[in-house]
């Protein structure tokens, strides 16, 4: 127990170590000073003879200890506010720092210049400054010594930028000739296609450029870290050596409030991912103001890191405080650092040196005295730790040597750092457009820039002259780095795709059985795992629901990849089926994470273009946690134009029966029509599917066409499925519509109901058929609708082009095609909401009822639910007879007598707000 005595004696200023002065407390050891002095001599012994890996070993070994004999509390996850490498552990620098700040300068120049003339346009186009101003040094020391590009020797780094800093990455390629002076002029105007530049990182507008989408914030960093996974997932497989890929992110301290950018954190110290490199770049503002105003968000986000397993470095002050630092030997400095908010430390940028000196060192005649020999000039001018290229690369260098598992590095910073006094450490910084004449002339002279005041003025773009020191020193560090970056090269691999009929050899076994269209896919991806050609390609991703889906069979087949191998006995070892995980496992078996899943997805998707290898993702999920959770990111795989398939298991608002409002879905397919390269399909029977998976394999990895698919399919499995109909080809399939009877004649179907179908309400409305000949002597036809959203977008690019073409012959949509001389009525019936069929309305020839499953979903079986929703076969017979009546082809006195006779109450409770 403490004594008094000893209390004071600890407290009389003997030892302070580090971690009481970031508490701003005195020691409370009850050791005396000699005492102490030892403990400190034999960390630093250990520290000095075997490296601080030993060291954090010892004190891990003295924390389990202590909590043996129920010591609590005796770790702490963040460290004193100062930069985690001293000053006397930093490499020396390998490049010329002059001439890498004179570069800095330019890129500065050209990115802010870019953004200034294209808000002098007068086109309202906008852009932003402030974010790269901060984050240059972070970016250029990159660039310079760390970024590879893809050669022949190395797969390249893959480097996810801060979307709003793209103007820096554009200046960059602007000097090294990648660009010229029509790109920049024309940033944020991009029509026609190619001559300007796109607002942020869009791989779909500017395929040969950017190799990743960012600027919706937090996507990025999620992302980052499942690519850097399936990096180690092909490598593990022996599918390509990526043992030399580093995933470099760039991110915004504004940005981890995003749920996604911390969301997944854990799994790069689970996973060993130490191929990843996280740079927050810590500005300490967000679009409106502090990003933690009466808080540390360094601070906090050490703690969240370290307690994540990750590799911390802090890189907060520049060199011009290092003899500072030293000459600190009270702690009181340190104290104060700590103690300081960051609003304050926003508030320094726009004050004068003076208030610094008062505000930050006035507070202790101590402080005072370190900086007496500076001048108010030279205490503003202290630089922060990201605007220092040595500190940077010091960060940077331990970052790319730490093993075992992922480093993030908090550079301190100001956001629009150079920018003047209108825009720098501002709360509208953010929102800068615009730089009054003064500003621009004073940043010309800051980073000493060759322009006239009137080129400075004019924002005029500076290129150096190819010959010079500059640009050569620029070209030969990347030529040393393998070539230019970003860049995106797809792959001219194009894959053997097995044929429809080998499709259908390969279901022959479902034929007549009850399978649901969910257990058709599961067959169907674990027959192509078995193909010669694409079999090791396919990557079936998973999250936690392999046994809702009937998909469980393939863990004994292929494998769950995990990077650790299986070291456990799985409970059903033995059986036929069992839980088998291999570190050359397929299957991406991502627990319950859509957002992992939706991200494992892209990487796989985009392998083609960033790795040069076709890789074929099948992600299979329940449908309702697909665009409804994860919408962001299959936009997203959309603009990163990402191939593969998007499965919707155990879709419609009624097949999945059991599990209520949270789990049915209904609207998935209308949502889907809103991504353009996405194409939607929801099949009935297991041919369809066979017929849509072929084609899609073939378009995307055959002809390297830029779409990807998606599916949806269900768990209903209580009818039949049949063969593919004769007269039936996958063309027709493909297109999104087709008659079940193709040989029926278009005059033969004149004025009778077409009934239209998808998913499993198909049967019912061959049921329906069956009602209307036998019970109402109507007969119909039956028609499969594999994508109301493909017949949309077909026949609307043919109308616009006929209307574009008036003196041309009209073209004719698929509709027109298979619809021609028929005179309906059409009614469409399936477990989607209405306004997935209500795209085709305009472009059918007769009258068209559509059914569908308006509503939040209920749990209840499964033929009440169809009644509920208004899509039985009753139902769809009472719709067509009612539209026939319409048309003057059924006695409409007879309607509410068929009402009896169908059993529907025309009281009940409207479906779309029950």
């Amino acid at each position: 127990m403490m004594t008094d005595s000893s209390r004071s004696a600890a407290s009389n200023g003997h030892a302070v170590s580090e971690s009481q002065t970031e508490l701003g407390e005195l020691p409370a050891v009850g050791l005396d000073t000699d005492e102490l002095a030892e403990w400190y001599e034999s960390l630093d012994d250990v520290f000095h003879r075997y490296g601080p890996e030993e060291v954090r070993a010892l004190l891990l070994e003295l924390q389990q200890r202590a909590s043996a004999k129920g010591v609590t509390g005796t770790a702490s996850l963040t460290t004193p506010y100062i930069n985690t490498i001293p000053a006397d552990a930093e490499p020396s620098y390998p490049g010329d720092r002059k001439i890498e700040r004179k570069i800095r300068s330019i890129v500065r120049w050209n990115a802010m210049a870019m953004v200034v003339q294209a808000a002098r346009s007068g086109t309202s186009v906008g852009g932003h400054i402030s974010t790269f101003a901060s984050s240059a040094c972070l970016v250029e020391t990159g660039f310079n010594h760390f970024f590879h590009a893809p050669s022949k020797s190395h797969t390249g780094d893959f480097v996810y930028f801060q979307g709003h800093a793209s103007p820096g990455v554009y200046s960059r390629a602007f000097v090294e000739g990648r660009l010229d002076e029509s790109h920049l002029k024309n940033f944020r105007r991009e029509l026609p296609r190619g001559q300007g530049l796109s607002s942020y990182p869009h791989p779909w507008l500017m395929p040969d450029f950017w190799q990743f989408p960012t600027v919706s914030m937090g996507l990025g960093p999620l992302c980052s870290l499942y690519q850097a996974r399936f990096l180690r997932y092909l490598q593990h497989r022996g599918l390509l050596d990526t043992s030399q890929s580093r995933v470099w992110c760039f991110i915004g301290d504004g940005e981890v409030d995003e749920p996604e950018t911390l969301g997944a954190i854990t799994l790069g110290a689970r996973e060993h991912l130490d191929n990843v490199t996280w740079v927050i770049n810590c500005n300490l503002q967000r679009l409106d103001g502090p990003v933690r105003g009466n808080g540390k968000i360094i601070q906090e986000l050490e703690g969240l890191f370290r307690g994540a397993g990750w590799n911390v470095l802090k890189v907060i002050w520049g060199a011009d405080w290092d003899p500072i630092l030293a000459n600190d030997e009270s702690g009181q400095l340190k104290k104060r650092m700590l103690e300081i908010v960051d609003g304050q430390f926003q508030k320094y940028v726009v004050e004068s040196g003076s208030y610094i000196r008062q505000d930050f060192f006035g507070k202790n005649p101590e402080l005072l005295k370190l900086v007496e020999h500076l001048s108010d000039d030279q205490i503003k001018a202290l630089r922060r730790g990201g605007h220092d290229a040595q500190k940077v690369y010091t960060a940077y260098h331990a970052a790319v040597n730490h093993k075992g598992v992922p480093t993030v590095i908090l550079a301190h910073t100001i956001k629009g750092y150079g920018l003047g006094e209108s825009a720098e450490g501002k709360n509208t910084t953010h929102q800068q457009k615009k730089l009054e004449e003064d500003d621009l002339l004073k940043f010309r002279t800051r980073f000493e820039l060759p322009l006239s005041d009137e080129e400075a003025k004019a924002a005029k773009f500076y290129k150096p002259d190819p010959s010079s020191p500059e640009v050569k020193y620029m070209l030969e560090r990347r030529k040393e780095l393998g070539g230019f970056l970003p860049v995106r090269k797809p792959t001219s691999e194009r894959l053997t795709i097995p044929s429809f009929d080998q499709f259908q050899t390969a279901l022959k076994g479902s034929v007549g059985k009850e399978w649901s269209t969910t257990m058709v896919l599961g067959r169907i991806m674990g027959w192509l795992c078995t193909d010669k050609n694409v079999g090791k390609r396919i990557v079936p991703i998973i999250p936690d629901e392999a046994q809702t889906f009937g998909m469980h069979t393939l863990f004994a087949q292929v494998g769950i990849y995990s990077s650790k191998g299986q070291q456990y006995t799985p409970v059903d070892a033995g059986q036929m089926v069992w839980y088998r995980e291999e570190t050359n496992g397929q299957i991406l078996m991502e627990g319950i994470n859509e957002a992992g899943a939706m991200s494992s997805f892209v990487a796989a998707g985009t392998a083609y273009a960033n790795l040069g290898l076709n890789m074929i993702p099948f992600y299979v999920y329940y449908s309702m946690f697909g665009f409804q959770r994860v919408g962001d990111l299959i936009w997203l795989a959309g603009d990163s134009r990402a191939k593969g398939f998007l499965c919707g298991g155990t879709s419609g608002r009624i097949s999945l029966n059991g599990e209520g409002l949270q789990h049915q879905d209904g609207h998935s397919q209308l949502i889907a029509s809103s991504v353009p390269n996405l194409l939607a399909y929801d099949p009935a029977f297991g041919y369809e599917v066979a017929a849509i998976v072929q084609d899609g394999m073939r378009r995307m990895y055959a002809e390297d066409e830029n779409i990807f698919y998606y599916l949806s399919v269900y768990n209903d499995g209580s009818f039949p499925m049949p063969a593919i109909p004769a007269g039936v080809t996958q063309e027709m399939i493909c297109a999104g519509l087709y008659p079940l009877e193709p040989g029926v004649t278009a005059k033969k179907r004149a004025h009778r109901p077409q009934l239209l179908g998808s998913g499993p309400i198909m049967q019912y409305v061959l049921k329906a058929k069956q009602i209307l000949s036998e019970k109402y002597g109507v007969e119909s036809d039956v028609w499969s609708v594999t994508s109301y959203n493909e017949l949309k977008r077909n026949a609307q690019a043919v109308a616009r082009w006929n209307a574009l073409h008036p003196d041309k012959k009209p073209k004719q949509s698929h509709i027109d095609q298979v619809t021609a001389g028929v005179t309906g009525p059409f009614i469409s019936a399936s477990e989607n909401v209405q306004l997935v069929a209500e795209q085709i309305r305009q472009y059918l020839p007769g009258r068209y009822t559509v059914l569908g499953c308006d509503g939040f979903g209920r749990s209840e079986a499964r033929e009440v639910l169809r009644r509920h929703f208004e899509v039985d076969a009753e139902c769809i017979v009472f719709a067509a007879l009612s539209a026939l009546a319409k048309d003057g082809h059924f006695d409409a006195k007879r309607l509410p007598k068929v009402l009896q006779e169908l059993g529907i109450d025309p009281e009940k409770v409207d479906p779309a707000t029950a």
